[in-house]
């Protein structure tokens, strides 16, 4: 398992559907919008200038949306 650092999280994409409810084909260029995914790992937070610990906003398991190209992608464990 991966242990984020700081204010960093690891997420599961969920995988979107590629057909539109009418059973029409998505094209690529569609389909790019932000995606969902569930949060599986969070750092400890953000530590201020004076000290601070900032804690992140999201648990483990909650589900977040993101842009396609923000963070990066690892493949661990076949997935």
């Amino acid at each position: 398992m991966l242990k984020p650092l700081e204010n960093r999280v690891v997420l599961r994409v969920k995988e979107e559907e590629e057909k539109s409810m009418g059973g029409i084909v998505l094209t690529s260029a569609s389909q790019e919008k932000p995606q969902t995914a569930e949060v599986i790992a969070v750092g400890e937070g953000k530590t201020t200038n004076h000290g601070t610990l900032i804690s992140p906003l999201v648990k483990v398991g909650d589900t977040v949306i993101f842009e396609k190209f923000a963070g990066t992608t690892v493949k661990m464990d076949g997935e």
